[in-house]
């Protein structure tokens, strides 16, 4: 039976793959402005494509992510990759060691944001890049027949994540850490037919499991998604933001 672990890595895998995705990626490594042997670490690398990526582009990349399951399957797929474990807010690197920095879908699992950040600041040599990216839990666009149901199930997924609006705060936590030249992009994401209806059913069970809406409620939510999804009718979209921001000289 597959663990949660692999259910993760095989989501990951779908989307990873998808044109938005790695054009999302490429923009990440625009703004880290990656030099011949410049080190660079993604954390919260998971199955290491990033840091194989950032890798192929010249970067001396270095992965680092709390999973030993996660980091065993980077190992895996990339043997050449630097990989290694660590806490994003206590990254194991000496201070100014690194060129950029990379969080991709991390800070709004984190309970303090401020300390990853914090810890950005740490280990960046002066002049060296941040960038943050990630979605806004509490901002999914549905197209449904239940509207009010669809805002209690957008706000209660929400309220499951550690810190759920972590994306809109990017430019500010760099700017509080001390961070210059801050800047912010937003992407959106746009799901339909039967792409949409994998991310949909995710997000009312997680909703139904914990108790946030009764099992008809969630039944019949889902029910209208599948409906439209048959159809190619059913619509999501989020953003996704990326905040890039450099760390200037210390006072």
């Amino acid at each position: 039976m597959p663990t949660p672990i692999d259910e993760l890595v095989a989501l990951l895998d779908a989307h990873d793959v998808k044109p938005d995705a790695t054009r999302l990626r490429a923009r990440t490594y625009e703004l880290l402005a990656i030099t011949p042997d410049a080190v660079m670490a993604d954390v919260g690398c998971g199955t290491g494509r990033a840091v194989a990526e950032m890798a192929a582009l010249g970067a001396h990349a270095i992965g680092v992510d709390l999973n030993e399951r996660m980091l065993a399957t980077a190992h895996d797929r990339f043997a050449e990759g630097d990989f290694r474990l660590g806490d994003a807010a206590a990254l194991p690197f000496r201070d100014g060691e690194l060129r950029g920095y990379r969080a991709d879908k991390v800070l709004h699992a984190l309970p303090e944001p401020e300390r990853a950040v914090a810890e950005a600041w740490r280990v960046l040599a002066p002049g060296g890049r941040a960038v943050l990216c990630g979605q806004d839990w509490d901002t999914f666009v549905v197209d449904s027949a239940h509207p009010e149901l669809t805002r209690a199930i957008v706000h209660a997924r929400a309220d499951r994540v550690a810190t759920p609006r972590a994306a809109r705060r990017y430019r500010n936590l760099l700017l509080g850490a001390g961070f210059r030249d801050a800047a912010v992009e937003v992407h959106t994401t746009v799901l339909t037919g039967a792409d949409a209806l994998p991310v949909l059913a995710k997000l009312v069970e997680a909703c139904r499991a914990g108790g946030d809406v009764t099992d008809a409620e969630a039944g019949a939510w889902l029910a209208d998604q599948r409906e439209r999804a048959a159809d190619d009718r059913a619509f999501l979209a989020f953003p996704i933001f990326i905040a890039s921001a450099t760390r200037p000289p210390s006072p």
